[in-house]
């Protein structure tokens, strides 16, 4: 196929440091990052480790190097999941978000048409998090917000959470769900599980609650998009549908339309390892709702980020170009955004893939 501009939609970041949030707040369950050697970091909760990092994360002459390397043009950069800190007191959950979210921002001015930006907002309050997204859209310039697939005890289908989704409509950010805090994860500790079988359930446990909870249908020019193609959704759709159907006095509680009515609603990330896979989501949602999704820098991503889609012969050259740019383009509203300030969308935002 012809070269083809290619966005990263599924991407995370670090700062270098943040604030000493325990010593800061007085309480624990903090993430802090310790720089263990040249290029290499630490993440730990109270002291237990949770991951080991390298200069990736933080590091955007690196990230740059390797989209280069790579063919991809632009980043989509959002923070690490286990850093939304739904848990904390709201306001100390905001003043680290604003930091993140800071940090961010400055990366994607400092590098101009190489990384536009999602917040993270502190959700656990709904009316803090509709003011820092409101600020993370106006003064920072971000083009969305990526959110947890629960809060605490809430679905996201929770009325706490409507004014949100509210307000992220209304001010036309794009909301790119993420699994965290996986169900189950204390009874399968072993194997990787929460993360192999968590995660894809967390992300369909976020969809189902958007759609059975009418919030996709209250609000239609909501933009969202799933992580990990989706998770189990796509591939449990039948089910669920048929739930519906059969079940309404429990699925049909809220919404009329069946299940499948509002997958034109949902955008996915082609972050599924596998071919079939992949042609299935393009089957059942079409190429207008997957965009190229790497989970960069972590193990579970995709190390050529695009690399399965240029591989893909049953794809046609306009499906593939749809996947690795047009669908992120419409989902962060980037030719919107372009036109509004007197560009060329066809260039705007980006430069041509190196590869």
């Amino acid at each position: 196929m012809t070269d083809v501009l290619s966005i990263d939609l599924h991407t995370h970041i670090l700062p270098p440091e943040w604030p000493d949030m325990k010593g800061r707040c007085g309480y624990g369950g903090w993430v802090s990052l310790e720089h263990v050697g040249t290029g290499c970091g630490r993440l730990a909760i109270d002291g237990t480790h949770f991951r080991d990092v390298c200069s990736r994360c933080w590091d955007p002459a690196r990230r740059l190097a390797d989209c280069d390397e790579h063919g991809v043009a632009m980043q989509v950069l959002s923070t690490v999941p286990v850093m939304f800190s739904y848990w904390a007191q709201p306001r100390d959950s905001l003043d680290l978000a604003r930091h993140l979210n800071d940090h961010i921002a400055e990366t994607v001015r400092d590098h101009p048409g190489r990384f536009e930006g999602l917040a993270t907002v502190p959700l656990q309050d709904p009316e803090l998090a509709v003011g820092e997204l409101e600020r993370s859209m106006g003064e920072l310039g971000l083009r969305g917000v990526q959110i947890g697939s629960h809060v605490n005890d809430w679905n996201l289908d929770a009325p706490e959470l409507l004014p949100f989704f509210e307000a992220a409509e209304r001010l036309g950010a794009a909301v790119f769900v993420h699994p965290w805090e996986m169900m189950g994860r204390g009874e399968m500790p072993k194997f990787w599980l929460p993360w192999l079988v968590g995660m894809p359930a967390e992300t369909a446990r976020a969809a189902c609650s958007l759609v059975f909870g009418g919030v996709l249908e209250r609000l239609p020019r909501l933009r969202v998009a799933l992580a990990h193609g989706g998770g189990s959704f796509p591939f449990t759709i039948g089910r669920i549908e048929h739930g519906h159907r059969v079940r309404p006095d429990l699925c049909a509680t809220v919404i009329e339309r069946p299940p499948s009515a509002y997958l034109d609603r949902l955008y996915v990330d082609s972050l599924v390892h596998d071919a079939k896979a992949l042609r299935y989501l393009v089957d059942l949602l079409g190429a207008e709702r997957v965009a190229l999704g790497s989970d960069y820098p972590f193990p579970l991503g995709e190390h050529v980020p695009g690399s399965l889609v240029r591989s893909m012969e049953e794809l046609s050259d306009a499906e593939k170009a749809r996947i690795l740019s047009g669908t992120a383009r419409e989902f962060l509203a980037l030719d919107a955004a372009a036109a509004s300030a007197g560009e060329s969308p066809s260039i705007a935002g980006a430069k041509e893939s190196p590869r």
